[in-house]
């Protein structure tokens, strides 16, 4: 997403900045203090934000959208809270090797162009002994979950009307099953998997091996 998208995106997704919190104070309680931690696909930058604010973690925020990066290290600053979001490809991420102990990908692996080398990437990048978690659409899911879904975000009838539209004709088609996670997750070096199913979506957790050489 780039320009006048992005910024409707940006505001849109703010409606839900309870849940962002939500989720920041829930990674945070898994956290070692000091953390070194990347998002994948931040967009605007609400969940790293928010977990910045709850300790003394090295942040990182990776997003392949200008628009998304500029707007996120503004949030940023008007936070007051230090988190380097930077623009980069997550199927080629410009990290050293063993970098980090958390990752989190939320709402973004069905947009990826090249899944499985973001998975290889995210293994790559993690510390040994580093979790990721990926939380997003799961392909299986109804129309009509869907719909309640979007109905309980409360958005407004312009915004309700766009966003079931998108996720209908483009989102659904764009995400994965569970068992098409299962098959990438395979082809990568992660010793331990978890994949949870919600009505409309699904939390993937992943963790490197604490002895695995990238």
């Amino acid at each position: 997403m780039e320009g006048f998208v992005a910024k409707w995106y940006a505001n849109l997704t703010r409606k839900s900045l309870d849940d962002f919190k939500t989720l920041a104070r829930q990674v945070a309680e898994q956290l070692p203090p000091n953390a070194d931690v990347v998002e994948v696909a931040p967009g605007p930058g609400y969940f790293a934000i928010e977990l910045a604010k709850l300790g003394h973690y090295r942040i990182t925020g990776l997003d392949i959208s200008q628009t998304f990066v500029a707007i996120a290290n503004r949030n940023a600053a008007q936070a007051h809270v230090q988190v380097d979001f930077q623009r980069g490809n997550a199927a080629d991420m410009l990290f050293q090797s063993d970098s980090f102990d958390f990752l989190l990908c939320r709402a973004a692996f069905k947009n990826f162009a090249a899944p499985l080398g973001a998975l290889r990437e995210m293994h790559r990048v993690l510390k040994p002994g580093g979790r990721a978690l990926i939380i997003d659409l799961r392909k299986d899911t109804s129309n009509e979950s869907v719909a309640k879904a979007v109905d309980e975000m409360k958005l407004g009838a312009v915004n309700t009307f766009l966003t079931k539209g998108a996720f209908r004709f483009m989102l659904l088609k764009r995400a994965y099953t569970k068992s098409d996670f299962e098959d990438m997750i395979s082809q990568t070096g992660f010793a331990q998997v978890e994949i949870r199913e919600s009505h409309i979506g699904l939390e993937v957790l992943l963790t490197k091996s604490p002895i695995c050489v990238s």
